[in-house]
């Protein structure tokens, strides 16, 4: 079972919509004993890094998140929920996230057209059994103000062009996160969100 975690946040439906119609069982939800129960957690995510962090603190999710992940269940950030996964965001302040991958959240620079919205080719950097059948240059839909930016270079499966490379696809370990939308990104998001039900079994 995938649990997708609700934390006021949209996208949810989609997620699960996306999970479902590959054949993956999965279940929005904010109780902690069903996301301890899962197979592996997913963090959606539209919206501010501030709100978003404070939703999972009001509902008392943080510490289950950062134990699950260190107790090596898999876990799938997409969009913002990718950004929450990293150390501090700067998006409106100075913001701590959970702290499961190495990095910051930066905004890109004021010449750019902000967000940055539209589709945008995947630029593999390191080979994984994640980016299976994922072909160099293949599109996916991005929507995001602020975007990673990290020395473990390692992490970084995929990236983009948006004036700077973007980390479109992370990976540490059980730790995973897709700075795009899967669930919008049609047959090659398809193949992504597989790819990472296939890793659950």
């Amino acid at each position: 079972m995938i649990a997708i975690v609700d934390y006021g946040v949209g996208n949810l439906k989609s997620v699960d919509k996306a999970f479902q119609h590959l054949g993956f069982r999965s279940i929005i939800t904010s109780d902690k004993e069903e996301i301890d129960k899962s197979d592996a957690i997913v963090l959606p995510g539209v919206g501010a890094f501030k709100d978003a962090m404070e939703q999972l603190k009001k509902n008392d999710l943080v510490e289950c998140i950062k134990k699950n992940g260190e107790k090596k269940k898999w876990i799938l950030g997409i969009c913002l929920g990718m950004q929450l996964l990293y150390e501090k965001s700067y998006e409106d302040g100075e913001w701590e996230g959970l702290g499961l991958l190495k990095g910051e959240i930066v905004k890109f620079s004021s010449h750019l057209k902000i967000p940055h919205m539209g589709w945008n080719r995947l630029l593999r950097k390191y080979d994984d059994e994640l980016g299976r059948n994922i072909h160099e240059g293949e599109y996916v839909y991005f929507v995001h103000s602020y975007y990673l930016q990290t020395h473990v270079q390692k992490d970084i499966l995929f990236s983009t062009q948006y004036d700077v490379e973007v980390p479109a696809v992370v990976r540490n370990g059980n730790i995973i996160g897709m700075q795009f939308h899967p669930e919008k990104s049609g047959d090659t998001g398809l193949k992504l969100l597989k790819n990472f039900g296939e890793l659950i079994k």
